[in-house]
């Protein structure tokens, strides 16, 4: 029974990731092509963005701790119930490390800890990587598909590092609009910034199709 609950939720994590990335992405958008919208309007529906986006850490988190469950449960990676307790307490300590760093995010112990929830998804690449390539685990029963989910799962990480990076610009001029008023130029910039990050957005997407297409097709 357990199993099947868990499966069902790792399904219902991904629609939860999909309509939470919709969401933001549309909200980003009325917001960068909101020229002719009060900046005060403006900076309220940002801040709103910066809210709906835990929920989309919220998802990562939740498939990692689920998809590890999942493989231990099955057999795939050692352990079995036992490594499927650690995933799940490691995933709930993740997501109170992820919510504090959003809570905190204006304070200096925010900037602190957003750097350490930068290097750690850096490391947790890592691991992905390693496991998928066999670095690590190479003599785990786990079958070519999940180590293809692995790396996957990790471009899924990356492309939210790429978002991320993408945003720099926005934050930056954001910082001037909010002292000096918006003018033509920095809408410029928002408008632009707004299309790097959904391009790199569309990668992420398509990285989420390919785990999917994996999981169902399971090739050899």
């Amino acid at each position: 029974m357990l199993l099947q609950i868990l499966l069902v939720a790792h399904i219902v994590v991904l629609g939860y990731w999909l309509g939470s990335e919709l969401v933001i992405n549309s909200t980003y958008r009325y917001v960068s092509h909101g020229s002719h919208i009060a900046f005060a309007e403006r900076s309220r529906l940002m801040e709103h963005v910066m809210h709906v986006d835990q929920h989309v850490r919220y998802a990562l988190v939740l498939q990692a701790g689920l998809g590890f469950s999942l493989a231990a449960l099955y057999g795939l990676i050692p352990g079995g119930e036992s490594t499927a307790t650690i995933a799940g307490l490691l995933c709930v300590l993740w997501l109170g490390f992820v919510e504090a760093v959003h809570r905190l995010r204006h304070s200096r112990v925010g900037t602190a800890l957003g750097n350490i929830d930068r290097g750690s998804r850096y490391l947790f690449m890592a691991l992905l990587l390693a496991v998928a390539t066999g670095l690590l685990g190479g003599n785990w029963n786990m079958p070519t598909w999940l180590r293809w989910k692995l790396a996957l799962y990790a471009g899924v990480m990356a492309s939210g590092v790429g978002i991320r990076l993408a945003l720099i610009s926005h934050f930056r001029t954001w910082k001037v609009m909010a002292q000096e008023g918006p003018n033509d130029v920095t809408n410029a910039i928002i408008r632009r910034t707004y299309l790097r990050a959904t391009s790199v957005l569309g990668v992420l997407w398509l990285f989420i199709a390919a785990i999917v297409v994996v999981s169902i097709w399971k090739p050899a």
